[in-house]
């Protein structure tokens, strides 16, 4: 079957089935977290951690190439293999440029810390392409090949895990041997395409390449000043000497990128048939719903601003949030991971919206997503050195809120009848379902 598939999402079974490959990957890999910081102990763990936590941005240059043809694929006609080829063009080429660098880096000084990072790096990078390239493979018609190729990953993932806690790998060894195996996963998954996707044939259409480009980057940029935001963080505890929190920082985070991974998922699985439902009039009902969303966001976000402002006034409440060590202070962190998760959750949804009605939104999605960079930057210095672990969440959560504000005040100002959310509910109908 070459035929791209209709705008249906795929049967439940066929979900199901798709979820189950997804959510193996990630529990072999929350799995394999758990089974590293056994192995190697907290303080070896820590510098992995930070490795793997400054690079999980990158998962996200090769999947903006994915939420582009997501996206543009069910609305044209006679380019959709062109548009598919240029996707997994534009999502191949950053991958292939930083595995090049990690085998130099293995050939110059192959036990640097400067390797250590690249192999993350990569594993990251070509853990997106995978992504990128399963999305194609559902656009095609063909979702199980997705199940298929992040249920072999989770196997690689815990034979890796398995092989470390046995043999004692280094943590750049144990990264070598995950990006080799989703690198054999990728090429077969890619082999699997249809011939016109792959061979790189010249598209004939003028101005099809930068305006898939354009609007390429504009999806996949929110993202990625997304996850860069979360590296921030691990940036600044290793700048601020607390790189052992790096190792409660990541697991905790796993946690909420578990379930916020899952979510986005089943979103991308909607997209093809949510991009077609907010087209044209369907863009109001929308955009509504998300601005609403973000208003909630808003006022969480003043709400944990405040309370944790009046729980720092107490100095043992300061002592339990500086280390994570004991129940309570394990505790503590669960429920800001539960906070952030919620905030996270809310502002994904609102920006799925809003992505799919038209493509003049996504500058103001993309220039809220940068506000939150700076923003969680800047709470991260101020709350990371003394609160660490806890610091660094409460700097998210708090980024997360601004990033509400910005993006509905961008979006009021194109829109100013949304202002009135009454009257607007009576003038749209609501077309939108949650995925």
């Amino acid at each position: 079957m070459t035929a791209v598939s209709a705008t249906a999402p795929p049967r439940p079974l066929m979900i199901l089935r798709l979820l189950m490959g997804r959510g193996a990957f990630r529990l072999s890999v929350q799995f394999m977290q758990f089974a590293l910081i056994t192995t190697w102990g907290a303080v070896s763990y820590g510098p992995f951690a930070n490795a793997l936590g400054s690079c999980a941005w990158l998962v996200f240059v090769p999947t903006a190439a994915e939420k582009g043809a997501l996206k543009i694929v069910p609305r044209a006609n006679a380019t959709k293999a062109a548009i598919a080829g240029l996707a997994l063009r534009i999502a191949g080429i950053p991958v292939l440029l930083i595995v090049v660098a990690l085998l130099i880096s293995l050939v110059i000084a192959p036990d640097s810390t400067a390797t250590l990072y690249l192999a993350a790096a990569s594993w990251h990078a070509s853990t997106g392409l995978l992504m990128t390239v399963s999305g194609l493979h559902r656009l095609r018609g063909r979702p199980s090949l997705d199940a298929l190729a992040f249920g072999t990953a989770a196997v690689v993932v815990l034979a890796a895990t398995g092989a470390t806690w046995l043999s004692g790998m280094s943590p750049r060894t144990l990264l070598l041997v995950l990006v080799g195996g989703v690198g054999i996963l990728v090429g077969a998954a890619v082999l699997a395409l249809p011939r016109t996707w792959v061979r790189n044939e010249r598209v004939r259409r003028r101005g099809l390449l930068p305006a898939f480009g354009r609007t390429t980057w504009l999806l996949g940029v929110s993202e990625l000043f997304d996850a860069l935001a979360m590296s921030t963080v691990f940036l600044v505890l290793a700048a601020a000497g607390r790189i052992t929190d790096s190792g409660p920082f990541y697991l905790a985070l796993m946690a909420s990128s578990f379930v916020c991974s899952f979510l986005l998922y089943q979103m991308k699985l909607h997209q093809p048939a949510t991009s077609a439902r907010l087209r044209g009039s369907g863009a109001g009902a929308g955009r509504l719903r998300a601005a609403t969303l973000m208003r909630a966001a808003e006022l969480a976000g003043l709400v944990f601003a405040v309370s944790l402002g009046a729980a720092l006034l107490f100095p043992d409440v300061r002592v339990v949030l500086h280390t994570v060590d004991g129940p309570v202070s394990w505790l503590l962190l669960g429920l800001l991971v539960l906070v952030e998760m919620a905030l996270a959750i809310t502002l994904m949804y609102g920006g799925y919206l809003l992505e799919n009605t038209n493509s003049r939104i996504l500058r103001s999605t993309s220039a809220a997503a940068a506000v939150r960079l700076v923003a969680t930057a800047l709470f991260a210095v101020l709350l990371v050195p003394p609160l660490g672990a806890a610091g660094g969440f409460a700097a998210i959560i708090l980024a997360l809120s601004v990033q509400a504000w910005a993006l509905r005040r961008m979006l009021l100002r194109h829109h100013p009848e949304l202002a009135a959310p009454t009257v607007a509910a009576q003038q749209i109908p609501d077309r939108t379902t949650t995925p």
